[in-house]
């Protein structure tokens, strides 16, 4: 009797979608028409009161992006929300793409983009059908960190928080540095002491003993860290810039360890240790760490100098009386005072009294603006001539200074295009360094000269060390960080990484107006003597 071959279920999923611009009934049979003839969809039903889409899909025949231009093709939209992300434990950009396939993988994640110069993750995701803390457990499962949301305090004192933190590291890492490099130095001293000098004191035996006493320390106090990140990927089956160092260091540290203790010496034949190889490597590998970190720790001044440009407290007139009360105490609709020569506390509209108010740093134009009842004022600017109240319509993260911090932090962290060409080769990169040095190694040791392992592991251990993917993965996040930076300091707000990398296509720029561009200061453009006085 013939059997029916079994079919096989596919496993479906349901998601929501926040649907904006729907107004009828004829919307939503619209929308769900829509997405109902998407391949892969099972069943699709909306409700115009709630504005969301309950999808039935099955996710091997189709993906986010396809329900997203379904809905967007009918002529509505979807709400997304984003969500940045302080990402630890990244070395490279292998570990860049995994942190994005990971948070990809998440329900409800429309993009992820990862920035490895600023070590955040920045998520864009479709509100209720995914949380904070399930985008945090899908990048913990990928083996990396999240550091916590630091609640209480001002900005300023979390960006002092953070700058704590790095001069930390960054003492760690000069003391790792200093003590690798000066072990490697005391061992290359012994291993090529001139004997036109003087005999060395210690015979080849104790020599190699003592130098494996000051290498050990240094592989696993200083190269520590690189351990603990190579496990982290190794756990979920994968591989980094510290997988390529914990390899070669440790594969010449055990092989001067087994010379050392297990084998018989004799002058001349030939075997040699290589402990200040793996010393040396990891010291390198730290300074490269120590200027990548140095470099990151720079690049965030014109961030800190747009802050600095906020005032830090308020004269708020509450029941009759002027008290003086910290910025971030201030509510919309709250009235303050704002004397001559300081700065309006955030942005408001005046009721009472007039002056002339300098909004250089938000315009460029370095005459005084005359404002009166009914004009507007941002905050940080300068008040120079009179006294005005005015009364709070923004405050804190909603003002004008906040949107270009916001802007400033959003451009230094993004991508340009060739940097996600970056990151989908370092993603393939490790593994094949890996098997090249893995090929070196059988080709060495079967037709090298004598010794053949150990010449066989000198070539293997150059392979991994050199192939190390550091400057893949941090040059152009760190460009991109350094150019928005500078641009920011000197008045120019760029969008994204994007924009600057077509900004060498730009053979002409256009200015609405004169003065768009000034010095930002008066300047003597001529000279007219009285009666009487000559130039």
């Amino acid at each position: 009797m013939a059997t029916e071959p079994a079919t096989t279920t596919p496993t479906l999923s349901e998601l929501e979608l926040p649907i904006t611009g729907m107004t009828c009934a004829s919307c939503v049979r619209r929308v769900e028409r829509a997405l109902e003839k998407t391949t892969g969809v099972e069943q699709a039903a909306v409700n115009l009161a709630t504005e969301r889409a309950s999808v039935r899909f099955d996710p091997a025949q189709t993906s986010l992006d396809d329900l997203l231009a379904a809905v967007e093709k009918a002529g509505y939209g979807v709400r997304t929300e984003e969500l940045t992300l302080d990402v630890t434990g990244m070395t490279c950009a292998s570990c860049v793409r995994r942190v994005e396939r990971a948070l990809e993988k998440t329900p409800g994640v429309e993009q992820a983009a990862v920035n490895l110069a600023t070590e955040q993750a920045t998520v864009r995701y479709l509100p209720g059908s995914t949380t904070r803390a399930q985008l945090v457990a899908a990048i913990e499962k990928a083996g990396y960190g999240v550091r916590p949301v630091v609640t209480g305090g001002d900005a300023e004192e979390r960006e002092r928080r953070e700058a704590a933190r790095q001069q930390r590291r960054l003492r760690q890492l000069r003391l790792k540095i200093g003590v690798s490099l000066g072990v490697s130095a005391l061992m290359m001293l012994a291993m090529y002491w001139p004997s036109s000098l003087a005999t060395w004191p210690i015979s080849e035996h104790n020599t190699m003993v003592l130098m494996f006493f000051l290498a050990t320390p240094v592989q696993f106090w200083a190269g520590w860290t690189f351990y603990r990140q190579a496990w982290a990927a190794a756990r979920h089956f994968g591989t980094n810039m510290a997988t390529l160092v914990v390899i070669g260091t440790t594969a010449a540290w055990a092989y001067s360890t087994y010379i050392t203790f297990f084998t018989v010496h004799h002058a001349g034949d030939g075997m040699h240790v290589y402990f200040e190889s793996a010393t040396v490597i990891i010291g390198l590998v730290l300074l490269g760490r120590y200027l990548e970190a140095r470099a990151k720790q720079q690049t965030t001044g014109a961030i800190k100098k747009l802050m600095g440009l906020a005032p830090k407290t308020a004269r708020v007139v509450r029941g009759g009386a002027e008290i003086d009360l910290p910025v971030e105490q201030v509510v919309v609709g709250d009235l303050v005072r704002v004397r001559p020569g300081e700065k309006v506390a955030t942005d408001g509209i005046i009721v009472e009294g007039r002056s002339s108010v300098d909004e250089s740093m938000l315009t460029g134009e370095s005459l005084p603006v005359e404002k009166g009842a009914g004009d507007e004022v941002i905050g940080a600017t300068m008040n120079r001539g009179g006294t005005f109240v005015f009364r709070a319509t923004k405050v804190g993260a909603d003002t004008a200074l906040a949107q270009i911090v916001r802007l400033v932090s959003e451009a230094q962290g993004s991508k340009a295009p060739i940097q996600r060409l970056a990151d989908q080769i370092s993603s393939w990169f490790i593994p094949v360094v890996m098997v090249i040095a893995a090929f070196t190694f059988g080709i060495w040791y079967t037709v090298g000269p004598s010794p053949e392992f150990s010449h066989a592991l000198v070539a293997t251990i150059a392979v991994l060390i050199i192939a190390c993917p550091c400057a893949m993965g941090l040059a152009t996040p760190t460009a991109i960080m350094v150019g928005t930076g500078q641009g920011a300091e000197l008045g120019v707000l760029i969008r994204g990484g994007e924009a600057l990398e077509q900004a060498h296509k730009v053979r002409a720029v256009v200015l609405d107006k004169t003065g768009t561009i000034t010095r930002g200061k008066p300047s003597l453009t001529a000279l007219l003597p009285r009666a009487g006085f000559s130039e």
